[in-house]
């Protein structure tokens, strides 16, 4: 267990960040991996807080692409009624 806590607070190397980044680039698999390295219990601790911000920082851009999907659609409808 205690060799568990120290694997789990390890700094990751270069080598490690980009792969991680590079397997959280992938379209599908990417966004899986994030959400089982924000909530597994045996991910390294710097993995997963990374993960998790990742995670609030795609909801945040995704909310901000739907509010102007809706604001842009709505002003491109009501246009076009008025026609």
């Amino acid at each position: 267990m205690e060799t568990q806590t120290v694997l789990n607070t390890q700094t990751l190397s270069a080598k490690e960040w980009a792969l991680t980044i590079f397997i959280s680039g992938l379209p599908l698999v990417g966004l899986i991996m994030l959400l089982i390295w924000a909530f597994s219990e045996d991910t390294n601790i710097h993995k997963k807080n990374w993960a998790k911000g990742s995670l609030i920082l795609m909801l945040i851009v995704l909310a901000i692409m739907f509010a102007f999907l809706f604001l842009f659609g709505g002003i491109a409808l009501i246009s076009n009624l008025n026609n």
